[in-house]
């Protein structure tokens, strides 16, 4: 997923997109642990995707702070 794809998601677009990325994250490391090595190129691409997302929501929650402030 690009970063601007995710960027142009709202903030429970967002939630809903981790927790889906979090059950694949899950079920791919325990295909990976039955020997099933297919999956390994897609668990890596996985948790680059999450870290983008969760990179992105933590600017917006630092932008939200400072607006407080």
């Amino acid at each position: 997923m690009k970063i601007e794809k995710i960027r142009e998601l709202d903030e429970k677009e967002l939630a809903v997109q981790s927790r889906e990325m979090e059950e694949q994250l899950f079920r791919l490391k325990f295909q990976l642990g039955m020997g099933q090595m297919e999956g390994l190129k897609k668990l890596r691409a996985l948790k680059k995707d999450r870290a983008r997302l969760l990179t992105v929501l933590r600017e917006r929650q630092l932008a939200s702070a400072r607006k407080g402030e």
